[in-house]
């Protein structure tokens, strides 16, 4: 028997924060979209550093389609991991993909996902301000989901939920490396 989603009409959005330094972030928002797929909900995510990396979530998303769109707007990690791009590079991705969601989020979306926008705030790529000037003009039934580690107090303020990943543990110590299906 199909699940019957509440009409949108009748839907009030929540502004969701997955932040942290323990793993789980983007995995957590990942998991969301798995449970609104359910009730046939569409989802965008857009990433706002995650550059020309490979990794999981590029097939995977697929296997969810029509109902998820993945859009990879970062030009990659920003000054870390030998990153030897001009920091305007990364400002000027963050703002596309910031005007990417704007545009986006009110055509046919239930849930708008801004992955690493956090980061991307923290980064100085982005302002608190530009970021909340999208939450406030969301459509009312659309739910935000915003990741990364080091999410702004003004953001945390004007969350619903907030979560903090906490590490306690990690394989890294151990001297494990990332390992495909898992980590990425």
């Amino acid at each position: 028997m199909p699940l019957k989603a509440v009409p949108r009409n009748e839907r009030q959005g929540l502004l969701i924060v997955y932040t942290g330094n323990g793993k789980g972030k983007t995995t957590a928002a990942l998991g969301m979209v798995v449970r609104a797929i359910g009730y046939n909900w569409r989802i965008l995510m857009v990433q706002f550093i995650k550059g020309d990396w490979m990794y999981g979530e590029l097939e995977g998303y697929k296997k969810l389609a029509p109902n998820f769109d993945l859009e990879r707007m970062g030009k990659g990690f920003v000054r870390i991991m030998g990153d030897k791009r001009p920091i305007e590079d990364h400002i000027q991705a963050a703002k596309n993909a910031l005007n990417y969601v704007r545009k986006k989020m009110a055509q046919d979306y239930d849930i708008v996902i801004l992955d690493e926008v956090n980061v991307a705030i923290r980064e100085g790529l982005l302002t608190v301000e530009e970021v909340m000037e999208v939450i406030k003009n969301r459509p009312r039934y659309v739910t935000m989901i915003l990741t990364g580690r080091n999410a702004a107090e003004e953001i945390i303020e004007a969350a619903d939920l907030v979560t903090e990943m906490t590490e306690i543990k990690h394989p890294f110590q151990s001297g494990l490396m990332a390992q495909p299906g898992i980590d990425y």
